[in-house]
């Protein structure tokens, strides 16, 4: 209680808000393995909106079997009709896999140009800035978070980190015209997560949460693909028959889980910094490890990974978010 009688408001534990960033770096990486996969099925597909149609359509796949096959997951398609019914959830906010839809196709059509690492600091550039706007409006699970000092700063250093990351590639004009794609995809990530954790609030189930994302994704995907058959035709390139190319919608469901459940720890902010954190390591590894025409891997990004954990875990020590 407050010295004029009035009750402050409960505070998420320090505890809890370390083990969401963990968990949520983690996803992250599984991001950048999604992100090569999906841009690599873009490049054997010539054509980015086909690829993302099947990576979120196997996902959907996936999770029409495993959620009515839980009793959790039946329990959140219960929860999930109840609150759409009673005016608990908005149907609007079940639309963040439209943003997740963009976020993919945006893989498809430019990772194979842009290599991971930049298609990653694009990414950034767009979620730390509308993360920080989304937590201030209060459109997440968590409620309104306000713009505290270690937030700034991570959010800011975050963005210094990635272009770090990518180094010289930035003064590409044709690397900056394509990456206002994937920018603009990371501006909707804060709004999906944000999205994807009211319908976990709501449902008492990540997994249900996942399935709305994948479901209202895929049916957004095929529109798109639908006009651009009827505009360009049929794509040139045949199915590839390397079964990893079709492991990204898997992968997304990791992701997407991972985020609707901690999003309530964390706040939309403090989840996006672990993401990216997470992603950038990732697309560093990969580029090492596996390298492609598109990537360029060295010092830079070595260190800009580095600084993105230490961003993330920067916002993670501040002031503990507000319910």
């Amino acid at each position: 209680m407050t010295a004029t009688g009035t009750a402050s408001p409960p505070t998420l534990p320090t505890a809890r808000r370390i083990t969401g960033v963990g968990l949520a770096t983690a996803s992250g990486v599984a991001v950048a393995v999604q992100s090569r996969i999906n841009g690599e099925l873009g490049v054997r597909l010539a054509d980015g909106i086909a690829a993302a149609v099947l990576s979120f359509g196997v996902g959907l796949l996936v999770l029409l079997v495993l959620v009515p096959a839980t009793p959790a997951g039946r329990r959140g398609l219960v929860a999930l009709r109840a609150g759409l019914a009673g005016g608990a959830l908005r149907p609007w906010q079940c639309l963040g896999g439209a943003c997740g839809a963009l976020f993919v196709a945006a893989q498809g059509l430019t990772v194979g140009a842009l290599g991971v690492a930049v298609f990653t600091v694009a990414a950034v550039a767009g979620q730390s800035g509308s993360s920080l706007l989304v937590d201030r409006a209060g459109l997440g699970p968590a409620g309104r978070q306000p713009v505290t000092p270690n937030r700034l700063v991570g959010a800011a250093l975050t963005v210094l980190a990635v272009v770090l990351a990518v180094g010289g590639r930035l003064g590409d004009p044709g690397t900056l015209g394509l990456a206002l794609l994937p920018l603009l995809a990371g501006v909707g990530v804060a709004w999906q997560q944000a999205m994807n954790g009211r319908v976990r609030a709501t449902t008492g189930s990540a997994l249900a949460a996942t399935l709305v994302n994948f479901a209202v994704g895929t049916a957004v995907l095929l529109a798109a693909f639908v006009v651009e058959v009827a505009v360009r035709g049929l794509p040139g390139g045949g199915l590839p028959a390397e079964p990893w190319l079709y492991l990204g919608g898997p992968v997304g469901i990791v992701f997407i889980a991972v985020a609707a459940a901690v999003v309530r720890f964390t706040g939309v902010l403090l989840l996006g910094l672990a993401t990216i954190a997470g992603q950038v390591v990732g697309a560093a590894l990969l580029d090492v490890a596996l390298p492609t025409t598109a990537s360029h891997p060295g010092v830079h990004t070595l260190l800009g990974a580095a600084l993105t954990l230490f961003a993330a875990l920067l916002a993670a020590l501040g002031p503990p978010a507000r319910r």
